[in-house]
């Protein structure tokens, strides 16, 4: 009999776990919007995989880890200015890291993929899925952006 509750209270628990995560959630819409044909006309395979699909390049494969020129990240998708490069550093994970967006120009969002929370980060001009937040930065802000490369173009500073 307490093997039987105990698989009753575990199914219950996840029924509300899966109802909670589906009925707050409403889709946002964004300045630039596209069908997903139209993406991949102006998109390589990897920039779609990652911030239409909310992919993950592979760890040390972006050319921007050891960019350590002065300018400007934006979004490869729409061109929208995410980061400066007086805010990236050397996390030692594989990707980009920064530890701060350009103010209102980076959403952050919940993500469940894994099967727990993360800080997802997005594009706020079209939605595009650029990486996550961990609170393992530097002490300028205690925040790591970890990005992928495939969603960033450097527009370098003259």
């Amino acid at each position: 009999m307490k093997k039987l509750a105990s698989i009753l209270v575990l199914l219950l628990m996840f029924n509300c776990v899966t109802n909670a995560q589906n009925s707050s959630k409403e889709k946002k819409t964004y300045k630039v919007e596209k069908t997903p044909v139209e993406w991949k006309k102006t998109l390589s395979p990897i920039q779609y995989y990652v911030l239409r699909e909310a992919g993950t390049e592979r760890a040390f494969s972006s050319e921007f880890n050891e960019n350590h020129k002065k300018g400007t990240y934006v979004c490869t998708a729409c061109k929208t200015a995410l980061y400066k490069s007086e805010h990236k550093f050397d996390s030692g994970t594989g990707w980009p890291s920064f530890d701060r967006a350009i103010e209102g120009n980076v959403e952050l969002d919940v993500d469940y993929k894994i099967g727990y929370a993360r800080t997802e980060l997005k594009c706020n001009t079209c939605g595009g899925h650029l990486g996550h937040s961990f609170d393992d930065g530097p002490k300028t802000t205690g925040k790591r952006h970890c990005i992928n490369g495939a969603a960033l173009q450097f527009i370098a500073e003259k």
